[in-house]
């Protein structure tokens, strides 16, 4: 491929990119009532000339949730909330998806309904593991995790149900693509790990059996959106919140030849080390997933152009996904065309407050596009 193969088009399952640098989803904490608004309508047009916006996190229920002033997608205002993101992006030319999002055991009796506890595919609390809540004087911040309960079988159907009904919301609301949110150690990824599914039911034990429920999910989301409109995002061999697992490879290659015959539109993997530490996928692992995944394939994490354009050369992937680029450059793709320096992430606002840190990152040309 060419120097300038990061900005040649895309045929991403049914939709058609302008190039391959992909906005990755980023949890930023700034939807107080869970609502996206004229804050979020400026924050994700600015980013509009991305080959493909993947939206921050999105919980696809009450019961989704592990962090406060994060959006959902579960109400009216909540969906109209995201037509007037969605309509910004499009205003100038730009794809958006939505990342459906349940974090299983990372959360808290404080931030779930009523006071309940969390879910997960078993009751093993994750070592280490923090949420954000609210407190009782109203201040924010992490804290340590609840022991989830264990979902029980007869639940499951109406777990499936949620995602299928914000799938519906986010189609309705306008959304070129979803993305299933199977990785970083959250409900999906907590059923596919060894670590963290200890059931005894047809949803655990095998390779199989651990890839139920995420496999339900994406079935009911592709009839919503057409399989060539789905995406999921997976994160083999991350160690994250506590969670373990002893067969990610065997359990990603079993994942992949299962999406590719449901056609699904793409693989979005975070690198191993994007949590910290120095862990790699194994040597041959792209390569093997390659042959197992006939769609496309997306990498994401602390990858910067050069790095980006070798993996594309290598034919491992397609497009490559970026997300602190992306909070300080909201022509990170047009820096990437003229090979211009980008700014750099003020790290202290990427989690809650207001326009600072978020929208009032200057573009390369004409300053400052700010809310107002």
């Amino acid at each position: 491929m060419p120097h300038n193969a990061l900005l040649s088009p895309l045929q991403l399952g049914s939709l058609s990119l302008p190039n391959r640098v992909i906005m990755a989803p980023l949890t930023r904490a700034r939807t107080p009532n869970s609502i996206p608004g004229k804050m979020q309508q400026a924050y994700y047009g600015q980013r509009a000339a991305a080959g493909l916006i993947i939206s921050e996190a999105t919980n696809i229920s009450p019961t989704a949730r592990g962090y406060v002033y994060t959006p959902g997608i579960w109400t009216n205002a909540q969906e109209a909330g995201w037509k007037g993101v969605i309509d910004a992006v499009h205003a100038k030319g730009g794809r958006i998806a939505l990342q459906l999002w349940h974090v299983g055991r990372v959360s808290h009796e404080m931030v779930q309904p009523d006071g309940q506890q969390p879910v997960a595919p078993t009751a093993l609390k994750g070592e280490g593991a923090q949420c954000f809540v609210e407190f009782e004087d109203g201040t924010a911040g992490q804290h340590p995790t609840s022991t989830p309960r264990a979902l029980e079988t007869d639940e499951i159907p109406g777990l499936v149900e949620d995602y299928r009904q914000a799938a519906i919301r986010a189609k309705r609301a306008g959304f070129d693509m979803v993305e299933v949110h199977a990785a970083n150690a959250y409900l999906l990824n907590q059923f596919l790990a060894t670590g963290s599914n200890k059931r005894t039911d047809q949803y655990g034990g095998s390779v199989e059996n651990r890839a139920r429920l995420p496999l339900e999910v994406v079935d009911a989301v592709a009839e919503v959106f057409g399989a060539d409109r789905v995406g999921i995002r997976l994160t083999p061999f991350i160690e994250l919140f506590g969670l373990t697992d002893d067969e990610p490879k065997e359990m990603a290659f079993y994942l992949a030849e299962q999406l590719s015959k449901r056609g699904l539109a793409y693989i979005h993997l975070n690198e191993p080390n994007w949590a910290g530490g120095d862990i790699t996928f194994p040597e041959g692992f792209r390569e093997q997933l390659r042959k197992c995944f006939k769609g496309s394939i997306i990498y994401c994490g602390k990858y910067d152009a050069d790095s980006a354009i070798q993996r594309l050369e290598e034919n491992t992937a397609d497009a490559v996904a970026f997300g602190r680029p992306y909070i300080a450059n909201p022509d990170l793709a047009e820096r990437f065309r003229v090979g211009a320096k980008l700014n750099e992430p003020d790290h202290t606002t990427f989690y809650g407050g207001d326009e600072t840190g978020y929208t009032d990152y200057p573009f390369m040309h004409n300053g400052y596009d700010r809310f107002e």
